[in-house]
């Protein structure tokens, strides 16, 4: 690799705002937001939905009735053209 062309790669908080879950990870985002956790500082990053709160991840996705709406079209346009 070349030297001084990449960005730094350091530890950073992830915290989700929907839930208050914060995830340590490594990138290369900064912050001027600190956070402690365990002892040490670093920056944090807010984000609006994370895994720990998005509805497909939690469970709580919605299902929808595809049937009834086909059945509906059918009825609503089985003249038609005819």
């Amino acid at each position: 690799m070349k030297t001084g062309i990449h960005p730094e790669y350091n530890a950073i908080v992830f915290r989700d705002l929907a839930s208050g879950e914060t995830f340590l990870t490594r990138s290369t985002m900064t912050s001027a937001k600190t956070i402690e956790l365990d002892g040490v500082t670093y920056p944090v990053l807010d984000v609006e939905i994370s895994s720990a709160s998005h509805p497909f991840y939690t469970g709580k996705q919605r299902i929808m009735d595809s049937a009834g709406r086909v059945e509906k079209f059918n009825q609503r346009f089985k003249g038609f053209g005819a």
